[in-house]
Order: C-alpha cells, then structure tokens, then sequence
C-alpha cells in the first residue's frame, strides 16, 4: 500500500474542465475511475500515480508515495542529511517535492489551464450553430498537454481499435515494459515504456502473444526507427518545428499515418489546430457540415484535408480543441448527456 502525501487543491471551476468528459473521450487511456459513479480518477502523470477529483470550484490532486520514494540511497555527498540507526548512522532520502507551486505546474502544464476554454466556447457558439447547440452539455473539456511517447505509442494502438480495447493494449504495454512507479489499494501501477525498451529484440513477438496483431510490428519499428534518428530526443525535437513539417515528420514512422500523426500533434506538440480525422470525425463532418461528403464511403486523403481546412476556418487557433468537444458529444458513452432536456439551464460563458 502506498503512503498517501497531502492533498493538493487548484482553483478550477467546472465550467473549465470535467474530468469525467476529459479523461474519458479518447486523449489518454491510462485513467481510471476509482469506483464507478465516485467522481475520482486515477492515473501516472509525471511518473506518479495520482488520484483527481473535483468541487465545483476547485481540482483535487493526491499524490501516492512512489516507488523511488522509498529506494534506499547509495550515494552520499557533503551535503547529504544523517539519522541515527542504532549506533550507526544512515542517509535520510531526499524530501518530496509535492509542494503546492510543484504540483500545480504538473497539472497547469498537464491540462493547459492557462487557456480559457469557456472564451474559447463562446467565440466557437457565436461562430458555429452545431457547437452552440451541444457546448452548453459538454462543458469543461479540454486538451491534455501528454508526454509525446506515451502519446505516440498509445495511438499507434488505436489503429482500427476501440477505446476499452486500447485501453487494454495500453495497460499491457505498461506491465510488460514499464516500471513500476507504486501500489495503490493492491493495484501496481507502472510507467510509460521508454522508446529503447520498446526497440529491443523479442518485443513484437511478445506483443502478438497478447493480441496487438499487425499493431506489434508498427510499435516495434518505431521505435528502432526513433533511435535510429537520435531517441527521444528527436521525437520532443518535433515540438519546435512549424505544424506542416511536424505531422511530415511523424508520418515517416512506421504505421503512423495522418490521423494518428494529427493526435499527436494536437495533444503531445502543441498544435491545437491540428484536426484528427477517422471515420466518426469523417461521418460527423458529412452529417453537420460538410453534406456533399455523405456520398463518399472512405476518406481519401483530398477529403480528409478538406476536413480539416474546413474545421479551420470555422474555429481558428484552437480548432482540434472544439473538434474534441464534437467528438466527445457524438461518442455513444456519453449519449445520455446529450439527450438532457433540451431546456436545461444553459451555461452562461463569459
């Protein structure tokens, strides 16, 4: 059982993030809620395990204690802190740094909230009927800021996938190759594999052992192929270079195509305009936009910049933040808020 550090609250109002929309619509696929209908999530953020919760007013983050938390210390310098053991005396680990200013930086810089989502839902109403009519049922949703091998690899696991399905692929690749970070309440909870464990020889065949099919040799020989290019380092590179040459970047990597090389451009590298195109995006654009598409039945890539550009036009900047909110209110999971009593109190964005 892992020790339970403070509990550390953020000024957050609803209206700017719904954890139960925002982990659940398919950005990230490690969080889980502790008892159903508990309001509280659970996941690894910056190599910790956390639980999240949330008033009306404020965010809650509990930190549990890591398993680096509790390794002994070898090295020892001058400015190394003593106890006495017995006649002996041992080095005292280095104090946690779970402060307030610490933790609010991880989850400010993890769900962005120096961006005002509810301007970004006004001007996005005012600009789009579609968005006006189902914004005031999904309020609070917004892009996670995720570390880019999670994120790429996690979605080169959504290939032709469901979400619970890639959840599990996900979970596997963590038991398999990750570390592990701490127990909480019987459960271990590891870390992300990093991208020279995921290289080495025998992974894909273990992978397929498990069920990832064709998706084990494109996880795989990606990873080879990042180390081959420089290792992590190329991949957070990628973040400095304008969006056109990031997502022709990432599309030279193995089973990574426009779509998935577009999610992590939107959620890993800081292009919020970059609009991920499927087939429910595809079906969502046809149905509320775009109607001369509803005679198409794939989407070619002509079809899927236009789309996009599409998109663009509409909501600006932060386009694949709104795209996210579309998605998220045409998923089938969240079908019961949408057929909310269509005279429900709207939220009021100011």
């Amino acid at each position: 059982m892992s020790k339970v550090l403070q509990i550390i609250k953020i000024a957050c109002p609803k209206s700017e993030l719904r954890l139960n929309l925002t982990l659940q619509c398919g950005q990230s696929f490690r969080w889980r809620e502790v008892k159903p209908g508990s309001g509280e999530w659970r996941g690894v953020v910056a190599n910790r395990v956390w639980t999240l919760s949330q008033d009306e007013t404020h965010l809650f983050c509990q930190p549990h204690a890591s398993s680096e938390d509790s390794r002994p210390v070898c090295k020892t310098s001058k400015n190394t802190k003593w106890k006495k053991s017995g006649k002996s005396m041992a080095p005292l680990q280095p104090e946690i740094d779970m402060s307030q200013e610490k933790v609010e930086a991880i989850f400010r810089n993890y769900f962005q909230l120096d961006v005002c989502l509810m301007k970004l839902y006004t001007v996005w109403a005012e600009a789009d009927d579609n968005f006006a009519s189902v914004s005031s049922k999904f309020p609070g949703i917004r892009m996670l800021n995720q570390n880019p091998v999670e994120n790429l690899f996690s979605f080169i696991c959504s290939s032709n996938n469901n979400i619970q399905r890639i959840s599990m692929m996900v979970e596997h690749l963590c038991e398999m190759y990750g570390s592990p970070v701490a127990t909480v309440e019987g459960k271990m909870w590891y870390s992300f594999p990093t991208i020279p464990v995921l290289a080495g020889a025998g992974v894909e065949d273990a992978l397929r052992t498990k069920g990832f099919g064709y998706r084990a040799k494109f996880i795989h020989k990606t990873a080879q192929m990042i180390m081959e290019k420089g290792g992590e380092a190329w991949l957070h590179s990628l973040r400095s270079l304008p969006y056109p040459e990031c997502r022709s970047q990432l599309m030279t990597l193995h089973g990574v195509g426009a779509k998935v090389s577009d999610c992590i451009c939107l959620m890993s590298m800081s292009h919020l305009e970059a609009i991920p195109v499927d087939t429910h995006v595809f079906q969502i654009a046809a149905r509320d936009y775009l109607p001369h598409l509803r005679t198409r039945k794939t989407v070619t890539d002509k079809v899927y910049l236009e789309i996009g550009k599409h998109f663009r036009t509409i909501f600006g900047d932060h386009a694949g933040w709104a795209h996210s909110v579309l998605f998220s209110a045409d998923l089938k999971k969240f079908k019961a808020l949408k057929s909310l009593d269509s005279c429900a109190k709207k939220v009021k964005y100011v």
